[in-house]
């Protein structure tokens, strides 16, 4: 695939194509960023930046809707992910521009899905949110609109990213899901018996 230019966000975060994404820009370069993205229709990218440098992975992000511009100049904006792009060269700073750039190629998915591992994922989710107490629906349920919800941390949940098929993300996610879901059942059940430690309990007469 060729190569693409593609303004770019660098942020603590994974983004997820599909995902809904809401930012408070307040730096001037990013603010510059939307305001040339806001004229143009243009997109740009969110790559991860952790430990100090720019994943080589990101999502490219759609401006969906500028909701406020504060008097300081402060733009809220939402945002929705397209596409999952690899870095091929990053600049800090794009000439004559104040934001990043970099150039990309978006990356091919294949949605070949499994059915059984997918109703197994439900499953182990349901199980999960139980236990915790948390009533959650997804209208367009897949790896990538789960996995900010399953309990990944930042480096799993930018593996996700890096996966590109739905299957194998659906199997990253239902072995995650396998080994953290008796885990919090447990602590679940441990969280009860120390709440109920020290209140008046009716033992039922024991026969002996």
């Amino acid at each position: 695939m060729d190569a693409q230019f593609l303004p770019l966000f660098p942020l603590n975060v994974v983004a997820f194509p599909g995902e809904q994404l809401n930012l408070h820009i307040f730096e001037p370069r990013y603010k510059q960023l939307i305001a040339e993205i806001a004229q143009t229709n243009g997109t740009f990218g969110i790559p991860l930046f952790v430990n100090g440098r720019v994943a080589e992975y990101g999502t490219e992000m759609q401006l969906t809707n500028i909701e406020k511009v504060h008097p300081n100049g402060e733009i809220d904006i939402k945002t929705k992910g397209l596409r999952v792009f690899k870095m091929l060269n990053f600049f800090a700073k794009t000439p004559n521009k104040l934001y990043p750039s970099g150039m990309v190629e978006f990356i091919d998915d294949v949605d070949n899905h499994c059915e059984e591992i997918q109703l197994t994922i439900i499953l182990e989710l349901q199980k999960m949110y139980h236990a915790l107490n948390i009533r959650k629906e997804f209208s367009n349920f897949n790896a990538f609109s789960i996995a900010h919800h399953v309990g990944l941390n930042m480096e799993q949940e930018y593996q996700i990213l890096c996966m590109c098929n739905e299957k194998d993300r659906q199997g990253f996610i239902l072995q995650h899901l396998q080994k953290i879901v008796p885990i919090v059942i447990e602590a679940e059940k441990l969280k009860e018996k120390v709440r109920l430690n020290g209140y008046f309990r009716n033992f039922e007469e024991l026969k002996f």
